[in-house]
């Protein structure tokens, strides 16, 4: 399974943080020039690449990190998205929800994701004192939730499925006027006590 960001800036290079401390390879990329992002991404770990869009697109699971109004740009940039799983990082303040951003990535398995944190808190090691940090997931095709959800736990962070994008969006959305319940709670969720080994005395 190939990884990539596309989008470099302070919630992609949080993400590239995460891949980087679990020894994930993982391409990155954005509008600028790959050589001009290299020495952010050496900075932060070996197995960052800085990669042109194209090649970053090649990847199976694409984390779309732009800001809200490139997303179409980067859509277009594939005739057509089949086989790809895209993970949306985004908060969006244009009213619109992440069933009308999938829309614009036909044939993509979509999955709202690692958005409800601030980009300081995502950087940061998810494991705290026994505890692993919850990203909300949500999505329309349940087995891509399921394969994000596995990326997440790799990444040291406890996915928490939210439903279906209409369900779950609308509680880490960021809204015009008022904040969803879950936007930027930052939660932990305690590692449950391992059971007594199998087949000691009883």
């Amino acid at each position: 399974m190939s990884y990539a960001i596309i989008g470099f800036g302070a919630i992609g290079q949080a993400l590239a943080r995460a891949f980087a401390r679990n020894n994930i390879e993982v391409s990155v990329a954005s509008r600028r020039a790959p050589e001009a992002l290299l020495p952010q991404a050496q900075a932060i770990g070996s197995k960052v690449i800085p990669r042109t869009l194209q090649e970053a697109l090649k990847a199976d699971v694409i984390f779309l990190a732009v800001l809200f109004e490139g997303h179409r740009e980067v859509a277009k940039a594939l005739s057509s998205w089949q086989g790809k799983t895209v993970v949306d990082v985004m908060n969006g303040f244009e009213g619109l929800s992440s069933a009308d951003v999938a829309k614009a990535f036909p044939g993509a398995r979509f999955v709202k994701g690692f958005n409800h944190l601030p980009a300081r808190t995502l950087a940061a090691d998810p494991n705290v004192n026994g505890s692993r940090r919850v990203v909300f997931l949500s999505s329309d095709d349940q087995a891509a939730a399921a394969q994000v959800a596995d990326l997440a736990e790799q990444l040291g962070f406890a996915p928490v499925n939210l439903g279906k994008l209409a369900e779950g969006g609308a509680l880490v959305q960021v809204r015009d006027k008022s904040w969803a319940p879950l936007i930027f709670q930052d939660l932990f969720k305690n590692e449950p006590e391992r059971p007594a080994t199998a087949g000691a005395a009883s």
